[in-house]
């Protein structure tokens, strides 16, 4: 069944309804101010919602979202987020998302044009052309989930370089990042053990996070 604009404020209306209904004092509570203890950079993809997926009610995770979960230096809309989460808000932790059967990086892994998005994209063939042997070794049937893992690792690593999270981990503040791969098959996330709360060892943490990647029997 198709759902029209209108109903939209229909269902919104209905859920307002039931959310007071079942818990009084829920939009007040909103109020106040948030203070929540995650960030979640995760793919814009519609199937991919972060907090149904977590568990985690409104107000409880900082969201943003763009094809790919990339993150990039010069992008200024992503690093202010993350910025205003870390420095503001005092997130505790931060975790990267990919999921398996991304259209973003299905393309740079296969060379697809899909249009201004390519010059975005560019960014997760950099990934593929870094681990171009590892992504040989594998299974075809597989290379597209091995390329969304390395993918995830790789921001990890590119938050962990950032101005953003040195200033944090120089000043003593506590902040977690953690790379995982989502599951639209089954619903579950994938921990890719890249786990990095400081920038000491972060050489090695990699350098294991990828060959988890590698040695993972798949099928």
């Amino acid at each position: 069944m198709s759902t029209s604009i209108e109903d939209l404020f229909v269902h919104n209306r209905a859920w307002a309804a039931q959310m007071e209904r079942e818990r009084p004092g829920f939009f007040t509570g909103l109020l106040a101010q948030q203070k929540p203890k995650y960030m979640w950079i995760g793919c814009s993809d519609s199937r991919v919602p972060a907090n149904q997926i977590t568990g985690l009610e409104p107000g409880e995770v900082f969201v943003h979202r763009n094809v790919a979960n990339v993150v990039v230096p010069t992008d200024l809309n992503c690093l202010s987020t993350i910025q205003y989460a870390v420095d503001q808000l005092r997130i505790e932790h931060l975790m990267v998302v990919g999921h398996y059967g991304c259209g973003g990086v299905l393309a740079a892994l296969e060379g697809i044009r899909v249009g201004l998005a390519d010059n975005w994209i560019r960014h997760v063939a950099d990934v593929r052309d870094r681990h171009r042997d590892l992504i040989a070794s594998i299974a075809p049937e597989w290379r597209h989930d091995v390329l969304c893992e390395l993918n995830a690792i790789e921001q990890v690593v590119n938050i962990a370089q950032t101005t953003v999270m040195l200033d944090a981990w120089g000043r003593g503040q506590k902040v977690t990042l953690h790379g995982w791969c989502y599951g639209l098959k089954d619903g579950l996330i994938n921990n890719l053990h890249m786990t990095v709360d400081s920038t000491e060892g972060l050489e090695s943490l990699y350098k294991a996070a990828i060959a988890g990647v590698a040695e993972t029997r798949r099928g």
